[in-house]
């Protein structure tokens, strides 16, 4: 029993071990790692772990997928850990490295050396190679490769993921279609049969995050309602695993995100697709629309915790944080946690969508300027900075004008910068469509100067082109 209180204990210290290795990394991208910031980061860091390596003899810190596991147990931290979690997650990633090995207790320039190859690694061409090199002669500690599923091949393996996030994506788009075609026959569906569905999405966000965002720029006017659907599972399920959802959590998330609007099925086509603003007859009924999702959740067969959660969250996605939006209730109430994610998703998608009222959409970073506008009174505010912190100030699918006078779409958003992205170049600087090359706005030339910068957004509309023709 004795043990088994020493093992929670290790495992309770873990999340602070990471999240002050974080805090020490963050701080010697600033200053050099002998600065005294750095070794009074460092001097924290090896009071907490250096009793646990003596203890456990050997610390194992590995990373997997998006998690972080301490000795193989998964470290769960609270809300205000999970910024450094993600910086030193995306950190890892950018050098391929899977797994940090402690062995014996750590000396302030051990890690102070530490320091000096993961910052110099991170412009390597080989990155885990050169950061494994200069760790030889620290004999505390050591490093391993992170392990992936797709390391050869990786320009194929790349196309072949590419080709897996559009069947899956287009698989929900068809299953909502097929979902809202028996609805409107009268058929009674099972919600639980939407669980493969989004169990699919859930396995390639906490796999590849950036890809499947990619997806819900590809806006189809013609089957929007579709879209939205699954464009709004998607960014609640992404933002979920942001704060650290479980990953049964997740699917639930992405069942009830996908059945949020299913109450504009009673909306007649002439008002939903009306060319022109509402009366304030047609806004009545539009306002009604809550009520007739969740009469149309508790009508399906099977009806469990998560398809009552599913109508909770129909009914109150427009209320708003501050109870502002419809439907109004008697009393005041506290929103779902749901409710709160589903509602920005839910915003976004629809600003950045073109509908039958508004044929060209929103730019997505005049969206988040906009959302940025209503954070307090319509969004919740701190489920709103990890929204931006998710898609970046400039979200995958924007049109930019670098300073280069190149001009490309934003095809990942910045892991540590969030306004500096990667960008997929397809007008170069002469003006001329090119083969389209993707390049990364957080490289630096030898003076430290960056290469290229975003100068302002482009309306893609304007220039004619085609997002799904560079994004799918």
């Amino acid at each position: 029993m004795a043990g088994k209180e020493n093992r929670e204990g290790v495992f309770t210290e873990a999340k602070d071990i990471v999240n002050q290795l974080a805090v020490i990394i963050r701080t010697a991208a600033i200053h050099d790692p002998g600065n005294i910031a750095v070794t009074t980061a460092i001097d924290k860091f090896i009071a907490v772990v250096n009793p646990l390596i003596l203890s456990e003899r050997e610390l194992l810190l590995e990373l997997g997928g998006e998690f972080f596991y301490f000795n193989e147990a998964r470290i769960r931290y609270p809300l205000e850990y999970l910024p450094n979690f993600d910086f030193l997650v995306r950190e890892f990633k950018k050098r391929g490295l899977g797994s940090i090995i402690f062995r014996d207790a750590l000396e302030s320039e051990d890690m102070q050396g530490f320091l000096r190859a993961f910052i110099t690694s991170a412009s390597s061409l080989e990155p885990f190679e050169t950061l494994a090199e200069e760790l030889s002669d620290v004999g505390s500690l050591s490093v391993g490769r992170l392990r992936k599923i797709r390391e050869e091949k990786k320009e194929e393996g790349a196309s072949n993921v590419r080709q897996m996030i559009k069947k899956s994506y287009f698989n929900a788009v068809s299953y909502t279609r097929g979902v809202i075609s028996k609805i409107k026959s009268g058929e009674k569906l099972n919600i639980k049969k939407a669980k493969r569905v989004v169990e699919s999405m859930v396995d390639l966000i906490l796999e590849e995050e950036q890809m499947l965002l990619g997806m819900t720029s590809i806006k189809d006017y013609d089957e929007y309602t579709y879209h939205h659907s699954v464009n709004v599972s998607i960014l609640s399920v992404a933002l979920g695993q942001r704060l650290g959802l479980s990953k049964r959590a997740l699917t639930e998330l992405g069942l009830v995100a996908l059945f949020h609007d299913i109450g504009k099925i009673e909306i007649p086509n002439e008002v939903l697709n009306k060319p022109t603003g509402f009366t304030d007859d047609e806004w009545h009924i539009v306002q009604k629309h809550p009520f007739w999702g969740v009469r149309a959740i508790l009508k399906m067969k099977g009806i469990d915790a998560t398809a009552a959660r599913a109508a909770i969250v129909a009914f109150e996605h427009h209320m708003y944080h501050d109870l502002s939006g419809y439907p109004k209730t008697r009393e005041p109430l506290e929103l779902d946690f749901f409710s709160k994610i589903i509602s920005l998703a839910d915003q976004y998608d629809g600003m950045t969508s073109a509908r039958v009222y508004s044929r060209i959409p929103m730019p997505p970073d005049r969206a988040l300027s906009l959302m940025m506008e209503r954070a307090g009174t319509q969004l919740n505010p701190i489920l709103f900075k990890f929204f931006i912190n998710m898609v970046g100030v400039f979200p995958v699918g924007t049109l930019v004008m670098l300073d280069t006078k190149e001009m490309g779409l934003v095809y990942q958003s910045g892991a540590i910068f969030l306004d500096r992205p990667k960008v997929m170049v397809i007008i170069n600087s002469q003006g001329e469509r090119v083969d389209k090359y993707v390049v990364d706005l957080t490289e630096k030339t030898p003076d430290g100067k960056f290469v290229r910068t975003i100068v302002k957004t482009m309306d893609p509309n304007k220039y004619r082109i085609n997002l799904a023709e560079y994004l799918l």
